[in-house]
């Protein structure tokens, strides 16, 4: 036997032993992982400070520490009746505490922060100048867009009461007997028809001219002088005294 005992492998010792599978490795990982957080704490305790941190905590301390009796101008403030904590002032409005100290640490020029933070609100000032824009832009378009979309709209819709009026007209000529229309768009065209005369295509290109809303009205004007029919009551009045007693007038607005 040497100077240290075998192991008894038969022992309370071996036997407490953790033998699962994997167990021992995860010991191990364990192990090494509080070593290694051991000689971190051991470093840092070791490792010397740099000149700013050891400024710092010096700094830190001193202004964390009140003012005592051996400080000069609390001495003299003392004298004049001044008692720790109490405010500064006749009344007691001033601060209690001293003006803290801004220790300017960096390197860059004075005035630089106060440059960055101009800087930066300016940079937010134009983004949201720029945002501005973007959204009366957006709005404008709508507007323009509903604009278009109701003028569509209402341009249809003449359209509709066109048709509707050249229909009656031509009901209402040929009732009386009239075999051809005033003027060539007073009467509705069939689609089928591409042969004309050049004097119907003179005709035709001259009502061209004229709107949608100009032809309404002048068609209008003409179903009431003749007719005595009113294209938004949808009735044939026995004269124009009968007319102008008893239709409202002689446009859609009127009949609304």
């Amino acid at each position: 036997m040497g100077d240290e005992e075998e192991e008894d492998y038969m022992s309370d010792l071996f036997i407490k032993e953790d033998v699962r599978p994997g167990m021992p490795m995860v010991r191990r990982v364990r192990e090494a992982l509080q070593k290694e957080e051991k000689q971190k704490e051991a470093n840092e305790k070791n490792r010397q400070k740099s000149v700013k941190e050891e400024e710092k905590e010096r700094r830190d301390l001193v202004l964390s520490s009140a003012l005592g009796n051996e400080n000069k101008g609390f001495a003299l403030l003392q004298k004049m009746g001044y008692k720790s904590g109490q405010a500064l002032g006749k009344s007691g409005e001033g601060i209690v505490e001293p003006i803290p100290l801004n220790i300017k640490t960096g390197r860059s020029g004075l005035g630089h922060e106060e440059f960055k933070k101009r800087k930066a609100e300016e940079k937010l000032e134009n983004y949201r100048q720029k945002l501005h824009m973007k959204k009366q832009a957006n709005e404008q378009a709508a507007d323009q867009f509903r604009i278009r979309f109701k003028n569509k709209q209402e341009e249809r819709k003449m359209e509709g009461d066109l048709r509707k009026s050249q229909r009656a007209c031509q009901q209402l000529d040929i009732q009386k007997d009239i075999e051809a229309p005033r003027e060539i768009w007073y009467w509705l065209q069939p689609e089928e028809e591409d042969q004309k005369d050049e004097e119907d295509k003179d005709d035709e290109s001259t009502g061209s001219d004229l709107s949608v809303s100009a032809k309404l009205q002048i068609l209008t004007a003409y179903l009431r002088e003749e007719h005595y029919y009113c294209i938004w009551c949808g009735t044939t009045y026995e004269d124009a005294e009968d007319l102008s007693s008893n239709c409202p007038g002689d446009s859609a607005a009127d009949h609304d």
